[in-house]
């Protein structure tokens, strides 16, 4: 079911455009594709940051982490009771309060795919009138399954950025 521009807000557009295939679909395959291009990243450039005052491999990795956490928990919400407004978040105050710089690789890929395993048991369990749930989260209103697709999509993101900005220098 294609997705209505209503059913999130324009910054999320990019992340959303980066899933053309069924959501719960493309969920379940990061499942496997993601750590399996994680694990291609040598375990000793997990400090590496392209440039200065940008985040480590560790740290984005950590930050795909929070935010699948943060829209899973909207979703979540929206699905349960939609009069529920949600706060936005800083990524940068989460990702400075974390300590993704003292991970490992392999422990942030196993946390990921706990994690993403978990939320597929919550996904599925969403009816196609569930998944249809509006509610407002920073103030701007989104429907469940848009959230579905910005954690999907966002983590294609950050596998680009990975690839294009962090990987070539290795």
């Amino acid at each position: 079911m294609h997705l209505q521009e209503s059913e999130y807000a324009p910054f999320y557009s990019g992340y959303i455009r980066n899933i053309t295939s069924e959501i719960l679909d493309e969920l379940k395959l990061q499942l496997h594709t993601f750590p399996d291009f994680i694990k291609t990243i040598p375990e000793e450039k997990a400090l590496y940051a392209y440039a200065e005052g940008k985040w480590t491999i560790s740290e984005v990795l950590g930050h795909v982490l929070d935010v699948e956490r943060v829209m899973a928990y909207r979703a979540l919400s929206f699905a349960r009771d939609t009069t529920v407004n949600q706060p936005g978040f800083d990524e940068n105050i989460y990702t400075k309060n974390a300590s993704y710089k003292n991970r490992t690789l392999a422990s942030l890929t196993e946390e990921f795919i706990l994690l993403r395993k978990s939320n597929l048991f919550l996904f599925e369990s969403f009816s196609n009138g569930v998944l249809q749930n509006m509610g407002v989260a920073n103030g701007k209103t989104v429907s469940v399954r848009a959230l579905l697709h910005i954690i999907g999509g966002h983590l294609l993101h950050h596998k680009n950025v990975l690839e294009e900005r962090y990987l070539p220098e290795l």
